[in-house]
């Protein structure tokens, strides 16, 4: 799953972020559901803000009666849900991100770890799916099995996207295998607070 993730670095030298039209803003260390990201959506990679929490343009009634957690969907049956059934073929975005995080341990002691790319490449490309309800742009991040660089912590991750994968993604390819080769690297933080931001949540902790 993917809860919490920080932004991509706008201000360095990522050849890919660059290129794109994107006015820099500050750098957030603890995104969380419901707050507003940035997403590339269509072939055209047009910049744009979204909520993260998606909500279906069918949804009737106010933002908060929607309940269903649809910050993540499972790229396995994504297409099906009610929910994403329509997004899978007229929403797909990309979600750029500096890393995230994932908390392994008992409960009441969990222990935060935070995961980025084990290469050069900065920025992680996360697969998604975006949903205009009403006039809110809003957003879910698809997720996978984990593979083997990352399994050790969660069942769970993110689908991330290499570049071939990005433009079959964009282009509304169905193949569940997306993201299977991401190659990620992780290591214990400090714990922190939900209101906490800054670098200082990526450094290294001693176990």
């Amino acid at each position: 799953m993917c809860g919490r993730f920080i932004d991509a670095d706008l201000r360095g030298t990522d050849s890919e972020l660059s290129q794109l039209n994107i006015t820099p803003f500050q750098r957030r260390y603890n995104i969380k559901p419901t707050e507003d990201v940035l997403i590339l959506a269509k072939q055209s990679l047009l910049p744009m803000m979204a909520r993260w929490w998606l909500i279906p343009s069918w949804h009737k009634g106010d933002l908060g009666d929607f309940k269903p957690t649809t910050f993540n969907a499972r790229i396995e049956d994504a297409r099906e849900k009610p929910s994403f059934r329509a997004v899978w073929r007229f929403g797909r975005c990309l979600i750029p991100a500096g890393g995230y995080y994932e908390w392994s341990g008992a409960s009441g002691h969990k222990q935060p770890h935070f995961i980025h790319n084990a290469g050069n490449e900065g920025t992680l490309w996360f697969a998604g799916l975006a949903s205009r309800w009403q006039h809110l742009l809003t957003c879910t991040i698809l997720t996978r099995a984990a593979n083997g660089t990352v399994n050790d912590l969660h069942a769970r991750m993110p689908v991330i996207l290499n570049a071939e994968e990005r433009d079959a993604w964009l282009a509304g390819s169905d193949d569940q295998t997306l993201g299977a080769g991401a190659s990620l690297r992780h290591h214990l933080v400090h714990p922190f607070a939900i209101s906490d931001d800054g670098p200082e949540l990526i450094e290294p902790a001693q176990a």
